[in-house]
């Protein structure tokens, strides 16, 4: 049963430089209820959740927990206010056991009881209804359950409020049903959850209310009333309208209706998008061919062990799998960031095995990283630098080693128009923006015009429908253009969206290639888990 506010934000405002990251925001909580927090990259659902969770906070307003205002100040106080978070990213130390990792972060003049601490395992074990072995090695454990012990660690003190941000972004279908399974379980005893998703199908499938951000502002929301008297097309409707506006993706003083303006997004709302079919040309050589692949691996981390496939041109190859399994070294050994330990890669039926990156990339290699920031660009450099970042020194933006800015920032003041980049200038530092506009940036730099093969590493992860829709529309464009596309992702429904053939991975190894038909979404669940396809 739905209770009382256990949190509530009153008049909440939060300002970075140049952004408006909430905008006098009022929200409340309850106990026994999921809260669904929906909207667009840059919308504010990250930043209120950083500052319930003790990483920011407000400029303006107040938060109250229990009815009265209180000061989070870091994430230590969030904790001791009965406040546990669960972050996209895991945040569990991989070298530890499960037990290990539940014990740390208690006050430093408290000793460690493992006895005690095995009690309250069991207790949160029976309470979500999942089975881990406490001693098991972390890195033994599938993502799913990964996923299980952060949200015990979230549990660990007996959290009233639970925030869960994207926490079914690289699960496999299986484990999203485990944990609406495990959520359900915990609002009957009282907790109060906000989990932020980009997927509506998600959200009807969870939520007791609906909560749409919009540009730092509550755009509104569906009660409990609302979601169970409404069909989906009806849900649907109001909350495209609430998440993009009446005018959102049409052009300047059309005032289009958001139904006709965002219908090519509501496949992805909810539910899969039809294949796009494409006519791929398999007569003559491949373009791009792996044989034997094999890596070394750090430890914990999974090398390639045998991995061969053939990409022709005009083709997406699609690689599935629960994370962890061998994506990661796949992606690098193609774009040339890891070396292979065995085998050979091929483009166009020349040897490139040992090419490093900038052979490749004068060869038409492009690679776009999952980790956008760090590895992908430099945060601090603006906009018009990160587009030429892997261009530097080269003509026609150097000139005898000096920089012709001019050039430079004219070249992307056009990308920032061709490709939607929402930013304030191209002077502005890209660590500023949202992760689907930093993306934008990635794909305008890796997929253009000279680009004859891709390897890209999660392209849409953690952005909002219509980044996700702008980042497929690209890869579509250059598989059209002729390009060879390696996509690698945690998401089948975009794998089955987007690819041609689908290969999974699975302990380091290709499980299989499969033909994207109306099988493909059996086999390739099969495949993922280590089952044969039949």
């Amino acid at each position: 049963m739905i209770g009382a506010p256990i949190a509530a934000l009153r008049g909440v405002t939060k300002r970075f430089p140049g952004i408006l990251a909430l905008d006098r925001v009022s929200l409340e909580f309850r106990s026994g209820e999921i809260h669904v927090l929906l909207g667009e990259n840059g919308a504010g659902k990250s930043t209120l959740v950083s500052l319930l969770a003790g990483m920011l906070e407000p400029d303006e307003g107040e938060i109250l927990l229990g009815g009265k205002p209180v000061l989070i100040d870091s994430p230590r106080r969030s904790m001791d206010l009965g406040i546990g978070t669960v972050f996209q990213q895991l945040l569990i130390v991989p070298s530890l056991t499960v037990i290990e990792n539940l014990m740390l972060g208690g006050p430093w003049w408290v000793p460690l009881k493992r006895s005690a601490a095995l009690r309250r395992f069991e207790e949160l074990a029976a309470l979500l209804g999942t089975r881990i072995d406490p001693d098991a090695p972390v890195t033994a454990l599938s993502l799913g359950e990964q996923q299980q012990v952060e949200i015990m660690r979230a549990l660990w003190r007996d959290e009233k409020l639970l925030l869960l941000d994207e926490p079914t972004s690289m699960l496999t279908p299986q484990g999203v049903r485990d944990l609406g399974l495990m959520m359900r379980r915990l609002k009957e005893q009282g907790v109060a959850l906000i989990l932020i998703t980009h997927k509506l199908l998600e959200a009807y499938e969870f939520a007791d209310r609906i909560s749409v951000m919009r540009q730092g502002r509550l755009a509104g929301e569906l009660g409990p009333g609302r979601l169970e008297s409404s069909s989906e097309a009806q849900r649907t409707e109001v909350l495209l309208g609430l998440m993009f506006g009446a005018a959102a993706g049409a052009p300047a003083g059309t005032g289009e209706d958001p139904r006709r303006a965002h219908a090519r997004e509501l496949p992805l709302l909810v539910g899969r998008t039809p294949h796009r079919a494409r006519t791929v040309d398999r007569t003559g050589p491949a373009l791009l061919a792996a044989d034997e692949l094999a890596t070394s691996a750090e430890f914990g981390a999974t090398p390639l062990r045998g991995v061969s496939f053939e990409l022709w041109g005009g083709e997406v190859l699609g690689i599935a799998g629960v994370d962890g399994n061998g994506q990661k070294h796949l992606a690098e050994v193609l774009a040339g960031q890891r070396q292979a330990l065995q085998g050979r890669i091929e483009l166009h039926g020349s040897d490139i095995t040992r090419g490093r990156v900038p052979e490749r990339r004068r060869l038409g290699i492009r690679y776009v990283t999952d980790e956008r920031l760090g590895e992908g660009s430099v945060a601090t450099f603006s906009v018009a630098t990160n587009l030429v970042l892997k261009e530097i020194g080269a003509p026609p933006y150097w000139r005898r080693g000096v920089s012709d800015w001019d050039l430079i920032r004219s070249a992307a003041r056009q990308q920032i128009a061709r490709h939607d980049i929402r930013t304030p200038s191209e002077l502005t530092a890209l660590g500023k923006l949202s992760g689907g506009n930093i993306q934008k940036v990635l794909l305008a730099r890796e997929l253009d015009a000279s680009a004859s093969v891709a390897i890209l590493n999660k392209p849409t992860y953690g952005l909002d429908l219509q980044s996700q829709r702008a980042a497929l529309d690209r890869i579509a464009a250059a598989a059209a253009r002729g390009a060879a596309l390696v996509v690698i992702s945690t998401d089948l429904d975009e794998l089955l969206e987007i690819s041609d053939r689908i290969g999974v991975m699975f302990q380091g190894r290709l499980a299989g290639l499969v033909a994207n038909d109306d099988e493909a979404e059996r086999i390739v669940g099969r495949l993922m888990t280590g089952a044969a396809a039949a």
